[in-house]
């Protein structure tokens, strides 16, 4: 059976109180023995332990925490950009012309809690989310391991839900994912880890990804809809670098992006009589009048479970604040 592990820390607490890890039985939690500074260190040794846990050695109010992201900030936060086909289409693209998986990196200090403000900075206008299923590395990588997909329970410890926040106007101007994708915040990641069992490890497809904002739906998908899916996204990922016990892939999103891709006229008079500088000057300006992007105030919600309620990683809640 899954273990939800949560990672928290006392709601009040001042100066320099580490974190915990525990496992969640409704609204309480079973703190978890022992010391684990990072998530690589709780997937290898913790494992064992929260799953002695029972209901009756919860005793922390769920109320009186604040709910961390499972994935600490000494973790690589790795990412697959458009591997969802109607991501791919609504982008403007053709998946015949991207046979290659597209991977890039956030940087890990853009983590933070599933229920803590996302801060638009202030030279932000184009601020869009993105519901993605991540995926937590349970033992390391080394040079050339070939991933199966039916053994993904021998690399892979659990699941969890990532919102991978993105300032269009930062990363399609300059070309760079990497900042426009890392501002502080920009990694809302949880509440859960949950640990799957080798068995569990065959629904990955069945888990639904639903995402609203303002209580709008607008990212609705299964993850069976992956172009590239982590057996192979994880061969590849091993044949470049090491990947570690407790990093974090982040899988990519499906449809239902506040970004969308101009009409075909506007393309083809931007890519054939307009400048490169012109051309995202003029992306800009029209998409500040697009009300899908976030604003401040704006409440986002997203969840991943299976249907029918086996498999859930629970909901993250977060609330869009203005930089200052």
């Amino acid at each position: 059976m899954a273990i939800p592990l949560i990672r928290y820390r006392p709601a009040r607490a001042t100066g320099q109180v580490s974190a915990r890890w525990g496992v969640l039985f409704g609204r309480l939690i079973a703190p978890l023995p022992g010391d684990y500074p990072s998530t690589g260190e709780v997937v290898r040794a913790g494992r064992l332990a929260a799953a002695a846990l029972t209901a009756a050695d919860a005793t922390v109010p769920l109320d009186e925490v604040r709910v961390l992201p499972p994935v600490t900030g000494n973790q690589q936060f790795l990412c697959q950009g458009v591997n969802y086909e109607s991501h791919v289409r609504e982008s403007g693209l053709d998946p015949a012309d991207l046979p290659f998986n597209t991977i890039f990196a956030k940087a890990p200090s853009c983590l933070s809690g599933p229920y803590d403000e996302v801060v638009r900075p202030p030279h932000v206008r184009l601020l869009d989310y993105e519901i993605e299923l991540g995926l937590v590395l349970g033992r390391d990588l080394g040079a050339g391991t070939e991933v199966h997909a039916e053994r993904l329970h021998e690399v892979l410890a659990g699941v969890t839900i990532v919102n991978d926040i993105s300032a269009r106007d930062v990363q399609l101007p300059q070309g760079q994912f990497y900042k426009g994708k890392s501002y502080r915040g920009f990694g809302p990641a949880g509440p859960l880890l949950l640990l799957l069992e080798p068995e569990e490890w065959r629904r990955w497809p069945d888990l639904h990804m639903r995402l609203t904002v303002n209580g709008e739906l607008r990212q609705d998908a299964y993850c069976r809809e992956m172009l590239h899916p982590p057996h192979r996204t994880l061969t590849e990922l091993s044949a470049m670098h090491d990947v570690r016990a407790g990093d974090l892939v982040a899988t990519g999103t499906p449809a239902g992006c506040a970004l969308r891709a101009p009409g075909r006229l506007a393309t083809f008079v931007m890519r054939h009589f307009v400048s490169e500088a012109a051309k995202w000057r003029l992306f800009v300006k029209a998409a500040q009048r697009d009300p899908s992007y976030l604003q401040p105030g704006d409440v986002v919600e997203l969840s991943i479970g299976t249907d029918d309620g086996q498999l859930d990683l629970g909901k993250q809640r977060t609330i869009v604040a203005a930089g200052t």
